[in-house]
Order: C-alpha cells, then sequence, then structure tokens
C-alpha cells in the first residue's frame, strides 16, 4: 500500500510535514512517514514505493544502536502499540513509531564529512564551507579533512539558514550547543564508520534535538536517505558528483527539466519512481541487513 496522506479517525493530527503526519496519542506522539518525496522545498505528486517504511525502520535501527544518546523512540514494533491503534495496521505496520514528547531545538545538527552539495559551492566559490575557512585544493566529493558541524535555522517554508556557531550558542544556549555538537559529530562518525564497512559513503547528514525531562535526546529520523547523502563506495571518484542511494537522484531528474522550482512540481516518470524506490530499498538492505 502506498500512503500519500494520513488520517486516522478519533486521532488528533497536530503536525504534517513534508514526509511525517503526527498525532497526539496524549502523553506520547504517534509519528507516520508516508510515501511522499520532496525536492527543492516542494512535495512531488508521486509517492514512492515502499519509502515511508524504509525511513521508519531505518532510523529505528540507528537509534537502537546509538546507544550513548537518549532518543525518543518508544517503540516502533506495531505488535507492541496500543490496543485502540490496531484498527489502522494496514496504515501504520512498519511506518509508524510512537515517540516521546519533547521541545525541539530551533537548529537543524549539519554535519559534513565530505565536500559536496551546498558545501561544494561554496568553497568552490570562496575557499569556505558556511563561513568557515577549509583548506585549499580539495575537490568535489573530497573527505574533508575533519568532520563539520555546520548548523542552521530549520524554517517552516522554504530553504534552511545557515548559521555561525555564534548563532547558535545565542539560540539554544552554551551548555546544549556543545552537547548538540559533540552528539552530532559522534553519532554521525559512528554511522560514517558502520556504513563504510557496508559499502556506503555518508557523505553530510543532519540531525534533530530535543529536550525531554530537562535532557537532550535525538528526535525525528537518523541517518536515512532523505536527512543523508548517501553514495556507493564502489562508485566514488573524488572530482566528480558520485551516484546517490537518497533524493539526490531525484533532484538529478529535476535539473533536467524547465522547471523554476516552485510549486506545482513536476510528476515524476515511472522510472525515476522505480529506481528511487529501489535505491532506498537497497540502502536499507545494505546498512540492516534487512532487520526489523
Amino acid at each position: 500500500m502506498q500512503i500519500t496522506h494520513c488520517d486516522l479517525p478519533g486521532l488528533r493530527k497536530v503536525a504534517s510535514g513534508k514526509v511525517r503526519e503526527i498525532f497526539d496519542l496524549g502523553d506520547a506522539l504517534l509519528f507516520v512517514a508516508t510515501d511522499r518525496i520532496s525536492a527543492f522545498d516542494c512535495i512531488l505528486p508521486n509517492p514512492i514505493p515502499g519509502k515511508g517504511a524504509v525511513l521508519t525502520q531505518l532510523s529505528a535501527f540507528w537509534f537502537r544502536t546509538f546507544g550513548f544518546v537518549k532518543n525518543h523512540v518508544i517503540t516502533a514494533e506495531f505488535d507492541r502499540f496500543p490496543g485502540e491503534l490496531k484498527q489502522f495496521e494496514s496504515i501504520l505496520r512498519d511506518r509508524a513509531m510512537i515517540v516521546k514528547k519533547a521541545q525541539p531545538l530551533p537548529i537543524e545538527c549539519v554535519v559534513r564529512g565530505y565536500l559536496a552539495g551546498s558545501g561544494w559551492k561554496e568553497y568552490h566559490a570562496s575557499g569556505t564551507i558556511c563561513g568557515e575557512p577549509v583548506p585549499a585544493g580539495l575537490q568535489q566529493a573530497s573527505q574533508l579533512p575533519k568532520t563539520m558541524f555546520t548548523p542552521a535555522t530549520k524554517a517552516a517554508t522554504g530553504h534552511d539558514i545557515n548559521i555561525s556557531w555564534d548563532e547558535c550558542h545565542a539560540l539554544v544556549g552554551d551548555d546544549i550547543a556543545q552537547r548538540a555538537r559533540e552528539l552530532s559529530i559522534r553519532i554521525y562518525e559512528a554511522g560514517r564508520d558502520y556504513a563504510r564497512e557496508r559499502g556506503i559513503i555518508v557523505a553530510d547528514t543532519k540531525f534533530e534535538f530535543g529536550m525531554h525531562d530537562g535532557e537532550l535526546i535525538l528526535i525525528d529520523e537518523c541517518l536515512t536517505p532523505d536527512s543523508s547523502r548517501f553514495w556507493p563506495a564502489d562508485q566514488y571518484v573524488v572530482g566528480t558528483s558520485p551516484p546517490s542511494f537518497d533524493k539526490q537522484f531525484v533532484r538529478d531528474y529535476l535539473e533536467t527539466l524547465d522547471w523554476n522550482k516552485t510549486p506545482p512540481a513536476p510528476e515524476l516518470p515511472p522510472d525515476v519512481v522505480r529506481k528511487t524506490s529501489e535505491k532506498y530499498r537497497e540502502a536499507f538492505e545494505r546498512l540492516t541487513d534487512g532487520q526489523r
């Protein structure tokens, strides 16, 4: 079953994002990942089959793996959901998780390990990444000399805006900023090393954190093809833009069109939909060995 929209009679929907629908369960939240896909901040008309399940189950896998950081997951196993949700099994199984209510930080915790995307464009133009100096002589897709934490503000609409380390401190406070930075880099580097052994290079990613009972916890999703740039290691060549296991494949197709990157977004052809679905599934299988 492909899910593009989700309404659950009797449950109050509190938010609807580009991909996820969030429902209030009283003392917890229900996160439901649809098969919607967005690019250039526009939701595309075609769903990607199986995408919601991949995002949910891969996030759940990473949340279990990174025991050194507390997270928001109560359960991602449908068989452990409360009885009132059982009637929605065809919608919720594999694509939903019950999570703690946390107060999200007003920042995106972006971590970069390789020179790609907007980071490459800025470096090519000015020798910096998010305003931070980077050694000269690097090429597109080069591994950075050290992992970089480049926070951004979370925009309700449009692109997130990169902010300085000082601005990050001003938004969340010194202690929280430092802890978020340390955890973001540690999670990224642990995931990067794990994925590299399975033939995937994690070029960059972004995390979200929130406060729960006075503690900083990891929330939202974790190291998915939506939040990260995944490259197949056997096709990685410095100086080129590597192929990907993530939605960069969709972005690359859209770049070939005469489209101004504003709604309404164009429909994706069947082969792009199919290949995107296959890429998401392959990333999941490689990283988890098919675990659920």
